[in-house]
């Protein structure tokens, strides 16, 4: 089953302390930069003060949408024929068995 970007609620990052301060100061600034476009607001996350929540706003949640939309028309034309027939049909049941799977132990998918 796929999720559609309209329940995609929030993006999570957590901002905790790593071993690298220059990975902390790239990651705060690339959420510097998605605020400033007002795509995300970030908010204290209040099972862990050390780190941050990152809420998609309505402009966030447009853009994902239109990635989305952009991502599957492009993954289209590349695939177009590729996967037609037998081989095509047992390559999507995999995969969907592996997402399956995946979202099944939440691996993926956003915390908090």
């Amino acid at each position: 089953m796929r999720m559609p970007a309209g329940t995609i609620i929030s993006a999570i990052i957590a901002l905790k302390p790593a071993r690298s301060s220059s990975r902390i100061g790239a990651t705060s600034k690339g959420i510097d930069r998605l605020e400033k476009q007002t795509w995300v607001v970030r908010r204290t996350n209040p099972s862990d003060r050390r780190s941050s929540l990152l809420d998609l706003t309505d402009d966030g949640l447009q853009l994902v949408e239109v990635a989305e939309a952009t991502f599957t028309e492009t993954l289209a034309e590349l695939t177009a024929g590729a996967l037609d027939g037998p081989t095509g049909l047992a390559a999507v049941q995999v995969l969907s068995a592996l997402r399956s799977v995946l979202e099944r132990h939440r691996i993926g998918l956003p915390t908090g």
